[in-house]
């Protein structure tokens, strides 16, 4: 006997097994990921959502801390065809709901047909499925969740020390944790700002490099983000990841749009268009640029055809969709963080105006 429902936005209500129990909502996507679920059900771009993994087995090797990519769980549930007992009790341990024991195939193949939908989820010995149907029908679209980034950003700056190479002033959209490792491990002080800084914030630390790090929902909702982005374009060197990506296009001319199922895996294969080569990059996204501006195109999805890399000579921009910090996996394209550390020696300090 079932003892925790699914519902979705086009009608149907699935049965499977609580692995954690409790209620929730969220958009319903998935990750085609084989490894790397701590770093999924860490990373703060999953931030209102529920996660289907599409590999069947998650928890074969464990729950090591030292793989997170924030403090916390941040889907607002999980879903496989089968969870272990340590990722389900460090779920339960987070007041995260975690259901297995039901068809994912059947799921992934919904949100590609149907794209990114409404999702309840009712787990535990009281469950109904008209408890997951409610929750569906109170879930929001990911557009009106206008102040997401209170949800996963620090609340007071914050300083990671690398050794002093570049002072490199991060926007806090939701950043993983190995970004900033990243950064310090090529001796680049990181100063990590809320999501919410003002372009005086940003100027007080005195840059080398501004930098707006991935995050979850619309990049249209990280207003004050498109307000720096503004103050400093031409001045400072810029890069961005993911949502960053989004943000400084957006605030510097361009578009955004909703894609119908997003990127999420670690198999993505992007074309670099000026040297051919191809590599294979870990993606989270559901949104992508439309409109790029006054910056270049320099990297395609094979698959697709949607950005995945902007540069600006001129403006001293570089921006990449997919996650170049490799967590977890693959390493192809770590050489992005070389890049950025490159733009800090070529300019000056500056202050915003």
């Amino acid at each position: 006997m079932s003892d925790a429902y699914i519902a979705l936005a086009d009608g149907r209500v699935l049965e499977a097994r609580a692995r954690a129990p409790g209620r929730t909502r969220g958009e319903l996507v998935f990750t085609t990921a084989y490894t790397g679920y701590e770093e999924s059900l860490t990373d703060p771009s999953y931030a209102e959502q529920i996660l289907t993994f599409s590999y069947p087995l998650i928890g074969n090797y464990g729950v090591r801390t030292e793989r997170f990519e924030s403090e916390s769980v941040q889907p607002r549930a999980a879903i496989a065809r089968e969870l272990t007992d340590d990722v389900a009790e460090w779920l339960a341990g987070e007041g995260v709901p975690a259901v297995d024991h039901v068809d994912t195939r059947e799921i992934v193949t919904t949100v590609r047909e149907e794209g990114a939908m409404a999702c309840g989820i009712a787990a535990g010995p009281d469950a109904t499925p008209e408890d997951a149907v409610a929750e569906m029908e109170a879930c929001e679209p990911m557009s009106a969740h206008t102040d997401i980034g209170a949800q996963v950003s620090v609340s007071e700056p914050t300083v990671h020390e690398g050794g002093g190479a570049a002072d490199v002033a991060m926007l806090d959209c939701g950043a993983k944790g190995s970004i900033i490792s990243s950064l310090t491990e090529r001796g680049a002080d990181v100063h990590v700002l809320p999501y919410d800084a003002t372009p005086e914030d940003v100027a007080a630390v005195d840059p080398d490099v501004l930098f707006v790090s991935n995050g979850p929902g619309d990049p249209e909702n990280f207003a004050a983000a498109h307000e720096v982005v503004d103050a400093f374009a031409g001045e400072l060197p810029m890069a961005g990841i993911c949502l960053g990506q989004q943000v400084i296009t957006s605030a510097l001319g361009g578009s955004t749009e909703k894609m119908m199922f997003g990127h999420r895996g670690v198999n993505q294969p992007v074309r670099d268009l000026r040297t051919g080569r191809v590599v294979m990059t870990t993606q989270n996204h559901g949104y992508t640029v439309d409109d790029t501006g006054p910056l270049e195109v320099t990297q395609v999805n094979v698959n697709d055809d949607t950005v995945e890399g902007l540069d600006s000579e001129e403006l001293d921009v570089i921006t990449r969709q997919y996650h170049p910090e490799a967590n977890p996996g693959p390493h192809d394209s770590l050489g992005f963080f070389d890049e950025v550390l490159e733009l800090a020696e070529a300019t000056p300090h500056v202050a915003a105006d």
